[in-house]
Order: C-alpha cells, then structure tokens, then sequence
C-alpha cells in the first residue's frame, strides 16, 4: 500500500549544488506557506539549502491522512516525505511544529545533523483555562458554516475579542466549496494533534539527544517561566543549546525574522 505523502513546497536555488535538505514545520493551525518569506531569506544566506516547507498533516492541503493524529504519526509523515525530497540534514520546528521536529529526532533518522525548535518547551504542559490555542479551537467550533466570504470570519471572532490579525490570519484556513467557505482541516482532527502536543514530554531525549538540538526561546513568550529555564541547564546534554530572540513573542519569525535567521545561520 503506497503511504499518502505530505503537501510541500521547495524553495531551493537552481544555479547552486545542493548541500543539506531542511525542513520547515509549522505550528497548529498553519502551513507551510507561512514561512516562504523566512525560507527565502534563509536561501540567501545558505545557497545550497534546499528547504521543504511541509503542510502538516490535516493542515494546509495535506488532508485525508489516517488517525491516530498525534505526534508520532506526523515524525513517521517525514519519514515518508523524506524518500521523495530527500532525508533532512537539518528539521526546524515552531511551536506545535517544534516537538513534531524532537519526535522526529527520536527516530534518529541517520542523516539529522541538527534539530530546530522555536519556542516550543520540551514537556509536557497541560493547556491552562487561558490558553489561547484552546480558546481559538473553542471559537472555531462555534463559527456558522458555511461562510459567503472568507471576510466574513473577522467580524465573527472579532465579537468573541480575538484580534483582528489573528482572525486574518485564520482565513487562510478556509477553502471554496459549492456552498461558500468552510474550514480546510478537520476540526477533531486537530484537537487529537494539540492534545497529544501537551502530553509529550521529551525531557529525557534533551538528556541524551541523537544529534545537536537548539531550542529558540522567545524572549517576550510567556512560554518560559524560570523553573523551566533552570530545568534545561541542570538536564539537558551538552549537545543541546538555548539560544534566546529577545525582542520577539511567540511569532517570533514575524516579529523579529531577521533576528531569527542570525541566529538560525549562525
């Protein structure tokens, strides 16, 4: 039986040897295409890279994968991927996609050199009443469909107090079908991927990890408090690095994408 293979795009220079295949992965709700502009500037800086930007599976239009959708199925996606593009030298990951980046890691494929992970922390971390992830699930359960118009969704979030950025952004996660837009991805799909995220505690692979693996901490991410930051000096090996972009929040390749790419080339 021929395994479904992951949505992705190539950004690559044609006039340059290729030297390392990367691969990009994306947090919960978004895609590849996300981050185009920052695989560009990546590219520029390193010609030989060529970087695969994955749609996630049920995100973007890598849609129809079998359950269960956790975490370990998507590391075995790239796994699939990989025999068609090329296996990584090097996977970067941010948020959701940062732990999907260890537990690909902890399959210690032969050619890893180096894992990514920006500002995803490493445990296990049952989502407070707060969270925000959460409260957007929550939000999109409730939203009428299907919609006459993509613009019609801002509105709608902007009366449960979401920002307008953020609802903007949830757009893209709609598609035309013959009755007006509805949501691309399935909705129990995606809560099955963000619950197994809280649950996965990948402390012990920073213990004795497979290859180099750096962790990018936003500096404004209210993701970090210090018992966390403690825990990673006294736990972590010495192949693993916390690097820190300390102007950025979470988002942090749009709030500060050039900071990011130093630290990402350094």
């Amino acid at each position: 039986m021929m395994q479904q293979l992951l949505s992705h795009s190539i950004v690559e220079r044609t006039d340059t040897p290729t030297t390392a295949v990367v691969f990009i992965l994306h947090g919960i709700l978004g895609s590849g295409r996300n981050w185009r502009t920052v695989a560009r500037a990546l590219n520029d800086h390193q010609p030989g890279w060529k970087i695969v930007l994955v749609d996630l599976r049920n995100h973007g239009k890598s849609q129809g994968f079998s359950g269960p959708h956790s975490l370990a199925n998507a590391a075995n996606d790239l796994v699939n991927l990989a025999s068609q593009t090329g296996e990584p030298s090097i996977v970067i990951g941010h948020s959701f996609g940062g732990k999907v980046a260890l537990a690909y890691a902890a399959l210690k494929p032969s050619g890893l050199r180096a894992a990514w992970v920006l500002d995803s922390r490493p445990g296990a971390e049952p989502p407070s009443d707060e969270n925000e992830v959460m409260a957007v699930l929550d939000a999109l359960a409730g939203v009428p469909q299907p919609l006459q118009a993509r613009q019609d969704l801002i509105p709608i979030l902007g009366q449960w107090g979401f920002s307008q950025g953020l609802a903007q952004w949830l757009t893209t996660n709609l598609a035309r079908s013959e009755d007006g837009f509805r949501w691309v991805f399935p909705l129990p799909a995606i809560r099955e991927m963000i619950s197994d995220y809280w649950t996965r505690d990948y402390w012990p692979l920073l213990a004795t990890p497979p290859c180099p693996i750096h962790i990018v901490r936003a500096g404004r991410s209210d993701r970090w408090p210090p018992e966390v930051i403690r825990r990673f000096e006294t736990e972590a090996s010495e192949q693993c690095s916390l690097h820190v972009l300390e102007d950025a929040g979470h988002w942090l390749h749009v709030d500060d994408p050039e900071g990011l790419i130093r630290i990402l080339t350094s």
